[in-house]
Formats: structure tokens, sequence, C-alpha cells
């Protein structure tokens, strides 16, 4: 395969992106209801004030990454050992089962914050598999040279997912409650079928060492390449800080008072931004002084998500929202991009599992430590110290790891055998 092969053009890589644009819409939907539905039930049938309800959101993003921090060793082991595509599928097809219970209970009448809290923690669960199979696939049916506008055309996927996702997912909430359950459980069908329609990828040669080993192998790779570990810490702690979206629904509800649909707009808004930026990237990739607009964009976003704190304006917060989006989508696409092409196919599912539990502690525990901030300072008061915080760990990443803003291009350091086109 040549440079001038469009990666939209690899047939696997086609049915890579649509299963990654149907899991993604499903997923994300069904993550936005039960989040809405917590701070529903907690403040309605559970009395509870507006700041402890919030602080329940908190709560349901730490059941989302106790499972995920529990089972990541293992998932980027899995990933590094079995067929990618059966695992995407069996992860894809547990998420298949939540949306069919939730959709069931809404429809009965039978919603709880104990059965929500119990399928978050499964999604959790499935969502620590996905992740590592689906981007190891990638790098497998596009050559290096392409791999950076593969990642930006997957961004895309990913993006315009999670606008669609969450706006749908606010329309039919305001509708019948169980009608986006319904929607998600078709497009994870279509997801599982896409990726088992993928054609057989070659496994890398197997390992005689223990599993403990490999997997202690994995971090151990991770823990001496400074800048892979500055990338993943930098995400880590900045989106762990900076995150605004686990107090969307009491932003929806009782800040700016615009409801469902609202809520559903507001969680589309930072995808939104993603996804234009997503566009430009897959037009005109990223190429030079690739560090320094990393740690630029993580500023960037932090200041977004201080703005949307501060905002009394609908239309100005969901700006604010796909600012922040636009901007966290440059720092993930340069980030992805380096990991993959810094890290050898045989350790590509272990290296992305550690580099997943890294966002998902920075998005659930992010959560979480919004939820807490939120009982003591209100929901405002907290996403405002997270905004803030995350421009001040960007300043002190910049000094800790100097590897980051030195990094001027996308150099591999583990070059793929070159493929055959398939068309």
């Amino acid at each position: 395969m040549t440079s001038a092969i469009h990666p939209l053009r690899i047939r696997d890589y086609r049915h890579v992106w649509l299963t990654r644009f149907l899991s993604v819409s499903a997923t994300t939907a069904i993550v936005v209801i039960i989040g809405a539905q917590t701070y529903q039930v907690a403040r309605d049938a559970y009395g509870l004030t507006p700041d402890k309800a919030a602080f329940m959101l908190g709560l349901l993003g730490l059941v989302q990454f106790i499972p995920f921090m529990l089972l990541t060793p293992v998932a980027g082991l899995v990933a590094d050992r079995m067929d990618r595509r059966f695992i995407t599928a069996a992860a894809t097809a547990i998420d298949l089962g939540i949306a069919l219970a939730l959709g069931l209970a809404n429809a009965q009448g039978a919603v709880s914050l104990p059965l929500l809290f119990g399928l978050a923690a499964a999604h959790g669960a499935a969502r620590v598999f996905i992740g590592p199979s689906i981007s190891a696939i990638v790098p497998n049916v596009v050559p290096a040279e392409q791999l950076p506008r593969a990642i930006a055309f997957s961004s895309i996927a990913w993006q315009s997912a999670a606008i669609i996702g969450p706006a749908a997912a606010g329309f039919l909430l305001a509708r019948d409650p169980a009608l986006p359950y319904w929607c998600a459980s078709l497009l994870l069908v279509g997801a599982i079928i896409a990726v088992l329609t993928i054609r057989p990828i070659p496994l890398p040669a197997v390992s005689k060492e223990r599993p403990i080993t490999l997997i202690a192998e994995g971090a151990q790779f991770v823990w001496n390449d400074k800048f892979l570990l500055g990338c993943v810490s930098l995400d880590l702690f900045a989106v762990l800080l900076g995150g605004a979206t686990a107090m969307l629904p009491a932003f929806a509800y009782d800040v700016l008072h615009v409801g469902d649909e609202g809520l559903g707009l507001m969680r589309g808004a930072p995808a939104l931004g993603a996804s234009l930026i997503g566009v430009w990237l897959s037009i005109a990739p990223i190429r030079r002084n690739v560090g320094v607009k990393m740690l630029l964009a993580v500023a960037v976003y932090g200041g977004a998500t201080l703005a949307f704190a501060l905002s009394t304006s609908f239309a100005l917060s969901l700006a604010m929202l796909a600012l922040l989006g636009g901007a966290d989508a440059i720092s993930v696409f340069i980030r992805n991009t380096l990991v993959q092409l810094k890290t050898p196919d045989d350790k590509r599912g272990r290296v992305s599992s550690i580099s997943g539990l890294a966002i998902s502690a920075s998005n659930e525990l992010g959560e979480m430590q919004s939820g807490l901030a939120a009982a003591l300072l209100g929901p405002i008061g907290a996403v405002a110290l997270g905004g803030a915080g995350a421009i001040v760990v960007t300043a002190l990443w910049t000094v800790i790891f100097p590897q980051l803003y030195k990094i001027k291009t996308f150099a591999p350091n583990y070059r793929e055998p070159q493929k055959e086109p398939v068309t």
C-alpha cells in the first residue's frame, strides 16, 4: 500500500469506522439518559436537593470506573492475544443487553437508583474491552504513513456519533423514556454485524511469558517512555479536574433551566466542536510542533470549561462546550497518533488499555471529583474550580515532562510491514 491510498478506500477500515460510529452513537445516548434519570430519580423520588442529586452523578461515575480499573490489565492482555474483532463484538453485546434491560425497566416504570447504578457498572466493564480492541485494529488495516489520517477519520466517527447520540436521546427522552434505549439497541446490533465482517487479522506471536509478566511488561513500557507517560498522565489529571459533562444534568435542570432537550444539546455540543476539528484534521492533519499544540489545546480546554461554569446564557454555554470539545479533539488526536506510532503491535493492546484507563479515570473519577465538589460548592463552583485546575496542570506538565513540548513531528518508533491495498 502506498501513502496515496486514502484510509476510507480500505474495506476493513470502513467497517472499523462504521463499528465505532454505531456503538458510540448508542452508548453515548445510554450514558446521557442514565445520568439524566439518576439526577431526576434522586431529586424527585428520593427528595434530594440539587447539590446532593449532583453528588449522585459523581457516584455514578465512580461505579463505572471501578470495573474499568479492575479489568484494564486483563483487557489489554486479551486484546494482544485474542481476535480483536470477537472481543469488540462480545463487549458490544453486553451493552446491547444493558440497553434492552433499561428499555424494559422504563416501559414498566421500574427505574430505580440501584438498577441505574448496577447497569452503569456493567457498561464500565464492557467498555474496558472495547477500547483496546477496536483501537488496536486500526494500525493493522492501514499503513503507518496513513495512520494520522485514519485516526482523524476515526475521531470524526466518534465525535459525530457523540453529537447524534445525546441529541437524539434528549429528544426521545422528552417523549418516552424507553425510546432512547430501544433505538440504542438497534444501533448496537448494527455495530456487532459491522465488526464481525472485518477480515481476520493475524495475531502477534504469543509470548510464553506468564500473563502477569506480560501485563507488567505493558505498564513498564509506558513508565519507561517519558513521552508516553507524560501524554497519559496529562490527560488523566487535566480532564479529571476539568470535566464538566458530569454536571450537565444539574446545569440543564437547575442552572440554565432548559430541560431534557436542552440537556441533549449540551451533551452534544462538545462533540460538535470535536467533529468540526476532526473534519479539519482529516483534510489537513497537524504535522509540525505537535507537542506544543497538544499542550495549548489542553489549556484552551480548561479555559473553556471555566467560561462555561460562569456563563448564564444558554447560547454562550453551548459555544464554550463546543470550544472545549474542539480543543480536546486536537489533544486526543495528537496523543492517540503518537501512542499508536510509538508502540509495537505486540504491545498495542496493553498500551491502549493503559491509555484507556487514564481516560476513564479522568472521566469517571472526574465525575466523582465534580460530584464531591458540587456537594460543597454547588455545580457552578465545582466546574469553575475544575477548569482552573486543568490550566494549572498543563503548566506543571510543561515543566515536569519537557518531552511533550519538544516533540515536533509524528515520527513512528516502530514501523509496520507495508500492506497491499484492500478495496
